[in-house]
């Protein structure tokens, strides 16, 4: 197989390592992509030239890793990674090694690539790809096999046992059975992986266009029972009525459900996790069981596991606020102030994907997202005057119940919030005239 055409940028980019006595081989994910007929501009470039070497043959070179190779170089508005061949020696932390050798031989590179798929290459501009460990056969046999003897793979990187089951969710690929077996075997050895590395890979799982596969995959070596145990204790968590899988199995479906709409990583995060507080929650009640405040435990639960995951705020926040809010119970009969308060509660940004949260979960129950009244309360919200009324919103300010006499402290956050819910009915209200009646009254009886 050839990967042809050759870009012509990367044409123009071998010649300087060509005319100075230099090979450059574009390798792994943009190769690999190619053969499966995937878009992928990512390249990669593995080279005999030394580091100092390419930084004499660009001016503009910035040393990324050169401590282990790599530098990047800005050529005619694009950046390209390009790392010396190296070979790498004793990896007592199971993720860094303790020594870096550069090398001249591309076959001695491609022995320390983690994959069989990831250590197709080509040198450009000759076309032919370079298959040295069987990389084409496992594409179209759609494996995912670790170079060499699996166990050493991963004790020298205990990071590639999630890349396995990412790239398998990714690609849709079976990990093969010795590899799967020695993930099994060392998945204890996560723990030498940062939290921020882990977190990164699962969100590459979740954004997958088939994340159960990744997530099954983690779930049958072990790993999923170190990374995410409030998600492993859900499986064999029976819930009987309306639903048919148990809550692990629910999950995963509300999840697929809301991959299969390409909806984002916060909706999907909170389609993995919305029932994780159903495991603490559950009592028997006749023929099915029970799950009070599951909501708010998983919220909770929710906020502590993904802070552990070193996730950002914004998505800790908004995504525990989906969890939180995923039990809505909307009805016809709700008034307009009602449907103001659940905008409130929720957050006039999250509520979008508070209904998509709701369909995905339906989706995962019936297998249908038919929901009439879902649908009448998102027209409802659209439609609907003054959505995001908050006490800031107000129209009486603090300075204006000091000028009433009032001094500030608790009294003020009451008499704020009393005036918002009657705003919240009626928006009309809020003027600085009718809420200073409202207020005076409010204090009249509240003496």
């Amino acid at each position: 197989m050839n990967f042809s055409p050759i870009p012509a940028i990367l044409k123009d980019f071998s010649k300087p390592f060509k005319s100075n006595g230099f090979e450059l081989y574009a390798v792994g994910g943009a190769v690999r992509d190619f053969c499966l007929g995937k878009k992928n501009s990512d390249f990669d470039f593995a080279t005999d030239a030394a580091p100092n070497d390419v930084k004499r043959l660009f001016p503009k070179v910035i040393p990324t890793g050169i401590k282990h190779g790599t530098v990047t170089v800005l050529f005619k508005g694009e950046m390209f990674e390009v790392t010396t061949f190296r070979t790498e020696n004793g990896y007592v932390d199971c993720r860094h090694p303790d020594s870096v050798e550069f090398v001249s031989s591309l076959e001695e590179d491609l022995k320390r690539r983690d994959f069989t798929i990831n250590a197709l290459a080509v040198k450009i501009p000759d076309p032919k790809i370079i298959d040295l460990h069987g990389g084409l056969p496992d594409l179209k046999n759609h494996l995912i096999r670790c170079i060499g003897v699996p166990h050493d793979r991963f004790m020298e990187d205990a990071l590639r046992m999630m890349r396995a089951c990412r790239f398998s969710s990714q690609l849709g690929f079976e990990i093969e059975s010795a590899t799967f077996d020695a993930i099994c075997e060392l998945k204890d050895n996560i723990k030498f992986v940062s939290l921020e590395r882990i977190q990164e890979e699962l969100s590459r799982i979740i954004m997958s266009s088939n994340p159960r596969k990744g997530i099954e995959a983690l779930s049958r070596s072990g790993l999923l029972d170190l990374i995410l145990p409030e998600l492993a204790a859900c499986r064999l968590v029976q819930q009987l009525g309306y639903h048919h899988e148990d809550v692990y199995y629910h999950s995963l479906s509300a999840l697929d459900a809301a991959a299969s709409r390409d909806w984002s990583l916060e909706v999907r995060l909170a389609a993995l996790l919305h029932d994780i507080g159903k495991p603490p929650c559950q009592e028997k009640a006749e023929n099915r069981y029970t799950f009070y405040n599951h909501e708010i435990a998983g919220a909770k639960m929710t906020k502590e596991l993904l802070r552990r995951l070193k996730y950002p705020n914004s998505v800790i926040d908004k995504v525990s606020t989906l969890v939180r809010n995923h039990m809505f119970n909307y009805t016809p009969d709700w008034t307009d102030g009602a449907v103001r308060r659940f905008i409130l509660r929720c957050g006039k940004d999250n509520v979008d994907d508070i209904l998509r949260l709701r369909l995905a979960d339906q989706l995962a129950m019936s297998g249908n997202c038919i929901n009439p009244n879902v649908d009448q309360l998102e027209s409802r919200i659209k439609a609907i005057e003054s959505p995001s009324l908050t006490v800031n919103d107000l129209a009486l300010t603090g300075d204006d119940l000091k000028a009433m006499g009032l001094k500030p402290g608790p009294v003020f956050s009451e008499i704020k919030e009393f005036l918002l819910q009657q705003v919240l009915d009626r928006p009309e209200l809020n003027t600085k005239e009718q809420l200073s009646q409202i207020a005076q009254k409010y204090i009249s009886n509240r003496h």
